[in-house]
């Protein structure tokens, strides 16, 4: 459901490639996927192709909380793009949905399935951190031409990118943190955060922070810095390598969105959900406690 950029550059391409799920149907208002049948909207492929059991949301996370809605009380199972939705109590509504239909519901961080990731968790388990830095910075032009909703409410603004290093921060780090306080930059003529700076509490005493930008430009930056009581370790490239003290330790090429469509095969073999909302309360705890500060106006 959605025919935009992230289905066209990873949804269909996973798809094609997987050997779990074949793509039936699509449904978009205004785009379609050569050879494969379209509908205009989720109601009309739900009624037409009762056959198909599954369901992967592609859409913005503002208009896509009805949509996750219809399809699981039509009985079938669903996968939701991240952010899972607008807000924490939508989405906490659907997981009570496909629990009480007996249905699988999937919360996907495809940020999590980068080659290195796992690595770094294990890298990290038993190590005394010291320190903990992310450098999520981008071009909001390279990776959301003219998409006007990511700086509308519910578009989450930086935190759109900003969330993948939540998510990869969340898996890796061996305990809970609580966001101490938020630096939120906004253009003059936008709804939504283009810059923010994030400061974390952590039980255990590291310093854990994060800088995210949406207004660089040339090479990309998505870096995890830490340092622990023997060894500095950086997890680069979205995730992608490992380094520790200067040698890599761990690589691999990007199978992220092969990785969602594995692992959302697991969850219906074995009749589950995965909602993990960690990355989103951090992003929600952001707007809370966020000063907020104005720049200049931004324009595609």
């Amino acid at each position: 459901m959605g025919i935009g950029k992230i289905a066209r550059d990873q949804h269909v391409p996973a798809l094609a490639g997987s050997a779990d799920f074949t793509l039936a149907a699509t449904a978009s208002r205004n785009a379609r996927v050569e050879g494969v049948e379209g509908f205009a909207d989720l109601a009309t492929l739900l009624e037409a192709r009762p056959d198909i059991p599954c369901v992967s949301l592609c859409t913005p996370p503002v208009p896509r909380f009805d949509d996750a809605r219809r399809a699981l009380l039509a009985g079938r199972h669903v996968m939701l793009e991240k952010p899972p939705g607008a807000t924490l109590a939508e989405v906490h509504d659907l997981e009570a949905l496909a629990a009480a239909r007996g249905l699988t519901l999937f919360a996907t961080w495809h940020s999590r399935h980068a080659a290195a990731v796992g690595a770094a968790r294990d890298w990290l388990a038993g190590r005394t951190i010291r320190r903990l830095s992310i450098a999520w910075k981008e071009d909001v032009r390279r990776w959301h031409p003219g998409q006007d909703w990511v700086f509308e409410p519910g578009g989450l603004g930086v935190f759109d990118p900003g969330i993948n290093a939540l998510s990869v921060l969340t898996a890796i780090f061996p305990r809970p943190l609580h966001l101490a306080a938020a630096e939120l930059t906004f253009p003059a003529n936008r709804q939504t955060p283009i810059a923010a700076t994030l400061a974390f509490r952590d039980p255990g005493g590291a310093e854990v922070g994060a800088v995210f930008d949406w207004r660089q430009e040339g090479p990309q930056t998505w870096d995890i810095r830490i340092e622990t009581d023997g060894s500095t370790a950086l997890l680069s490239d979205g995730g992608a390598r490992l380094s520790v003290d200067g040698t890599e330790v761990a690589a691999g090429p990007d199978r992220e969105y092969p990785g969602l469509y594995a692992r959302f095969a697991e969850l219906l073999a074995a009749g589950g959900s995965e909602v993990d909302l960690s990355p989103m309360v951090h992003v929600a705890d952001a707007f809370t406690l966020g000063r907020r500060h104005v720049t200049d106006a931004f324009d595609w």
